[in-house]
C-alpha cells in the first residue's frame, strides 16, 4: 500500500487537489497560500517526520495529475538520509501520471545522505504526447559540518518517464557505491553536488531554449578563461595546475522531435546549483505563482 496519495482534478475550472492520503514516515501539506490568485497551481509539501528518512524506512507516493492541471512537489529543506543499520536500505518509490495538456513540476531539495547511509530512489512519470513535466533530481555530498563528504555506503536514483503505452521516453540511473579500490570522494574529486533537470513539453520550449543558450554560453564562457589562463603557463605548469572548473553543466535533447531537454551538473558547492536552478527556472514563476527555490 502507497505510503502517500495525492490527486489533482479540475474543479470549477481550477486545478484542485480531490483526494490527498499520507502517512507515517510521510505527510504532505497543501497549503492554500502557495498558490497566489490568478494562478491555477496545486503545490505540494511533502515532508518526513524526524526530518529525514531513517534506516530501513520505506516510502512509496503516488500522484495523479489531471487533464489540463498544474502540480508543484517540494520540500521544505534537503531530504536527510540518516545512517544505515546494518546492510538496511532506505527507499522511496514515486509514480506519477500527467494528463493532457497538465504540467507537473518536481523541485525538492537535494537528498544529503549521513556517513555509512544507504539510499535507493525511483521515480516513474508516464506521460500523454501533450503533458508536461519539470524535474529536478539532485544530491550532495554530505554533512560538511561534521566532515562528511561523499562518506555514505550506497546512493542509487532512478528515473525513468514513459510516453503514452508505456514507451519509454528518457531512462536514467546513477549509482554511487563504495569499492574497495576507490572511494565514492576519490571519484568525486572536489565537487560537492551533482544534479539533473529534465525539461519536457509544448508549454516549455521557450523556457528550454533559453535554458540551452544559457548553459551554451555559460561553458563557452568558463572554457575561454580556463584556456586563456593555461596560455600564459609553461607547459609543464599547466599540467601541474590545471585547474578544472568549479561549475560544469552539460546539456542535450531527447525525445520526438527533440521535445525533451536534459541537463546535468557538477558543483563544488550546493549554493551554486541552488543558484543555477533559481536562475534558469526563473520563467516558471507566472505559471507556478511564485519562483522555483525562491
Amino acid at each position: 500500500m502507497a505510503t502517500g496519495k495525492v490527486v489533482v482534478e479540475k474543479v470549477g475550472g481550477r486545478s484542485t487537489a480531490t483526494s490527498c492520503f499520507s502517512k507515517y514516515p510521510l505527510k504532505f501539506l497543501l497549503p492554500s497560500k502557495a498558490a497566489p490568485a490568478g494562478t491555477d497551481v496545486v503545490w505540494i509539501y511533502s515532508i518526513t517526520y524526524g526530518g529525514g528518512i531513517v534506516s530501513g524506512d520505506s516510502i512509496s507516493c503516488e500522484f495523479t495529475i489531471g487533464d489540463g492541471c498544474t502540480a508543484v512537489i517540494t520540500t521544505q529543506s534537503s531530504t536527510k538520509v540518516y545512517k544505515a543499520i546494518g546492510s538496511k536500505c532506505s527507499e522511496q518509490i514515486l509514480e506519477a501520471r500527467i494528463g493532457s495538456e497538465a504540467l507537473l513540476v518536481v523541485i525538492p531539495d537535494p537528498v544529503t545522505c549521513f556517513s555509512t547511509a544507504r539510499y535507493y530512489q525511483k521515480q516513474i512519470f508516464r506521460l500523454l504526447s501533450d503533458s508536461n513535466l519539470v524535474l529536478v533530481d539532485w544530491i550532495t555530498s554530505g554533512r560538511h559540518a561534521n566532515g562528511e563528504k561523499w562518506d555514505f555506503e550506497f546512493y542509487k536514483s532512478i528515473n525513468n518517464v514513459y510516453l503514452e503505452d508505456d514507451h519509454p521516453l528518457f531512462l536514467d540511473t546513477v549509482l554511487l557505491e563504495k569499492r574497495s579500490i576507490q572511494s565514492i570522494a576519490e571519484r568525486m574529486q572536489d565537487y560537492q553536488a551533482i544534479a539533473m533537470v529534465i525539461l519536457f513539453g509544448a508549454k516549455l520550449k521557450e523556457i528550454q531554449k533559453q535554458v540551452q543558450e544559457n548553459v551554451k554560453n555559460m561553458m563557452s564562457e568558463q572554457l575561454q578563461l580556463s584556456y586563456s589562463s593555461r596560455r600564459h603557463k609553461s607547459e609543464s605548469s599547466s599540467r601541474n595546475r590545471f585547474m578544472k572548473p568549479e561549475f560544469i553543466a552539460s546539456c542535450s535533447t531527447f525525445g520526438p522531435g527533440g521535445k525533451g531537454v536534459v541537463v546535468r551538473i557538477a558543483s563544488d558547492s550546493t549554493e551554486s546549483v541552488y543558484n543555477f536552478l533559481r536562475q534558469q527556472l526563473a520563467e516558471l514563476e507566472p505559471v507556478l505563482g511564485q519562483a522555483p527555490y525562491a
